[in-house]
């Protein structure tokens, strides 16, 4: 065999070693899936644990209060008065307690984008650190109504009895499904759907905007565990109830919908009947 032969062989045959099977180049890109994927969970878990941690707030400490109130003094006293003692473009907030300032400031009513019948809610100014700083502050000044347990917001509830408590007291202006509803001069019962647990229990024992104080001899803690509750139960399945919801817009829809619909069928029946010969 010449050496040119004897080459081209042992290259050919290197060639063959050095080819990769198909094979492997698909367990490689999903080895580096795994780990990538992994690594991006495990920094994800870290930074939800350093944020959960950062929104642990000793509301009781001198800390704590001291950078409420430089926080309400540079965002809030200019309506509400350096001490919380109101002013004429805003009210007092001496008794409100953390409930308020937590209601308000975490939905974004507060501060007031503009004068209104009643506050807007959007996107809060201020993350849930400083929203507690600030309340602990308020809280501070006088007694008030505190920051729920969390034991009345994740336990085990009567959705029943939530339902029941919900249709006498809060559907007349929340309506039935917690869609919300108008009221008169330009103010209406927000949304409650989208509204956390927190803050629906916080508004029932504040009465934010136009909304009705109900203290422990109204309804329990119990009793206000059971109507958020419900109203989650309504949001997780309005669909379910009632066949087609129609755009859950209420009983002008449905009344169209029959007199349209049933109606026009009946009608037409009834001409169809009449035209038939004897």
């Amino acid at each position: 065999m010449s050496l040119a032969t004897k080459h081209r062989s042992t290259a050919k045959k290197s060639r063959k070693r050095g080819r990769r099977n198909p094979l492997a180049t698909a367990a490689l890109l999903g080895i580096g899936l795994l780990l990538t994927g992994g690594a991006y969970a495990a920094v994800d878990t870290v930074a939800a644990t350093a944020a959960e941690e950062s929104t642990q707030v000793d509301m009781l400490s001198a800390e704590t209060i001291e950078k409420g109130e430089a926080l309400f003094a540079a965002n809030c006293a200019t309506c509400h008065g350096m001490d919380a003692v109101g002013t004429e473009n805003g009210p007092s907030l001496i008794g409100v307690g953390a409930a308020a300032v937590d209601f308000q400031v975490g939905t974004g009513r507060m501060p007031m984008q503009m004068n209104g019948p009643q506050a807007q809610k959007k996107e809060p100014q201020f993350d849930q650190t400083a929203t507690l700083q600030m309340a602990a502050y308020v809280a501070s000044l006088a007694p008030g109504p505190a920051i729920p347990d969390a034991e009345f917001l994740a336990s085990e509830a009567d959705l029943a009895n939530g339902a029941e408590l919900f249709r006498i007291n809060c559907a007349m202006c929340h309506n039935v499904a917690a869609a919300g509803g108008a009221l008169t001069e330009g103010k209406f019962a927000p949304e409650l759907q989208t509204v956390s647990a927190a803050h629906l229990y916080e508004a029932m024992v504040t009465g934010p905007q136009n909304m009705p104080v109900f203290s422990d001899t109204n309804l329990s803690p119990e009793d206000k565990r059971d109507i958020i509750a419900s109203i989650e139960w309504m949001t997780d399945n309005t669909s379910m109830v009632g066949g087609y919801n129609l755009g859950s817009v209420g009983p002008v829809a449905e009344g169209l919908f029959i007199w349209i619909f049933g109606l026009g069928a009946a009608v037409a029946a009834a001409i169809w009947l009449t035209s038939r010969p004897n």
